[in-house]
Formats: structure tokens, C-alpha cells, sequence
């Protein structure tokens, strides 16, 4: 089962990673495929109701590869972690075949949630660099998650995300108009705007009271 599984991750890194030379090199130095047969044994351990020991197991294997998946994860095989850097599982969160997730992607939570607080990521889904995708909704088959976007709401099949926070702007392949508005004003860019404008008006004052002084 362990080799079959493995087989699979390997299988997955050398179809999506055009830089793959051979299996054996996959298997010696992809921090990926090493990451996910951690996970795996990890997991097992998890199952096993011996929680603390599969929480050393994902340590150790976060210091390791860089890579940081909760040992309760649901990853199916086949999955491709490239690069994998600061990529971050939590532990409700549940992979299918064929995923690809690129570096510094987080599969998390906001924090709020109980029970159900990872996303659930159907088959097929490119979640690129520095992508968060946080709550525990589904992003569907075949989505693909630009870098960077932070995904907040569910995600149907094969749709294209984008922004922050993240707004569906194709899909399949058709462009699409309504979610091209942000749902809310963000509030961050609001009290930037502030600053700006508090920080204009004290040039002018300042401006003026040096005239005055010269004069």
C-alpha cells in the first residue's frame, strides 16, 4: 500500500514537473514526494490514536522539507507538492488525486470555524505560489487558484481565481463579468486612504506655517 501510494506521488511530480529527469531522482530529492510519505506515515499514526507521536512525525518532517501538513490531513495519492517550501495542510483538510500545489500555498482556516475548518480540494485543482485558501469549503475540480489569491468562498469546477480577496474571473475558460466586483469594501485599502489624505492635509499645514515664519 506505502509503495503503491508512493509510486503514485512520484508519478505525479514527473508528469507535472517538466525539470523531472527520472524517477530515481524524484524519489532522492523531490521535498514533496518526501513530505507526502512522511504525511503518510504520520497519518497512520493518527489513526492509531497515537496522536502526540504523529505530531513529532509532521514536525520532524516539516524541519526537514519545509513543508508543514497536519498528520490528520486527508491527502489522496497522487498529489504534487513542487518546490513545497512554506506550504501549510491543516487538519481537516482533504486532497484528491492530482492536485498540484506550488510553494508558500496554504490550505487553512480562519480561525472561526469549528468541526469542519479546511478546505476540501477536488481532483485536478493548480493551487499556485503564495495562494490561501481558507474555511472549509470545496474548490472544485479542476479550479486553478492564481498566486497569491486569498480564497475565502467556495469554488465551482473549473473556475479560474484570482485577487484578494479571491473573485472567479473564468470559467471554463469563458471570461465572467459578475464576480469581478469585490462583494465588500476592503478595509485595509479604506484606512490606507485615510492615511494618505491625513498625511497631504499635514504637508499643506506644515507648508503654510513655514511661508509664515519667512514671511
Amino acid at each position: 500500500m506505502f509503495f503503491a501510494r508512493l509510486r503514485k506521488d512520484i508519478a505525479a511530480a514527473k508528469r507535472n514537473d517538466p525539470a523531472a529527469r527520472n524517477k530515481f531522482e524524484i524519489w532522492l530529492t523531490y521535498s514533496g514526494v518526501h513530505a507526502l510519505s512522511w504525511h503518510r506515515w504520520a497519518n497512520r499514526l493518527y489513526r492509531m490514536h497515537l496522536k502526540l507521536l504523529a505530531r513529532i512525525t509532521s514536525q520532524f518532517a516539516k524541519w526537514l522539507t519545509g513543508i508543514e501538513i497536519h498528520p490528520a490531513a486527508k491527502i489522496a495519492p497522487g498529489v504534487f507538492i513542487d518546490h513545497g517550501a512554506g506550504v501549510v495542510i491543516g487538519e481537516t483538510a482533504e486532497v484528491e488525486e492530482g492536485v498540484v500545489i506550488y510553494q508558500g500555498a496554504t490550505l487553512g482556516g480562519t480561525g472561526k470555524e469549528s468541526g469542519k475548518r479546511h478546505p476540501t480540494i477536488k481532483r485536478n485543482v493548480t493551487i499556485s505560489s503564495g495562494a490561501k485558501v481558507l474555511g472549509g469549503f470545496t474548490v472544485g475540480e479542476g479550479a486553478r487558484i492564481g498566486a497569491g489569491a486569498v480564497v475565502l468562498k467556495e469554488v465551482p469546477p473549473y473556475a479560474t481565481v484570482v485577487g484578494v480577496p479571491g473573485r472567479v474571473v473564468r470559467v471554463n475558460g469563458e471570461k465572467t463579468a459578475p464576480d469581478l466586483i469585490p462583494e465588500k469594501e476592503d478595509p485595509m485599502l479604506k484606512e490606507i486612504c485615510a492615511l494618505r489624505e491625513r498625511m497631504f492635509l499635514l504637508e499643506e499645514q506644515i507648508e503654510r506655517m513655514s511661508k509664515e515664519d519667512r514671511s
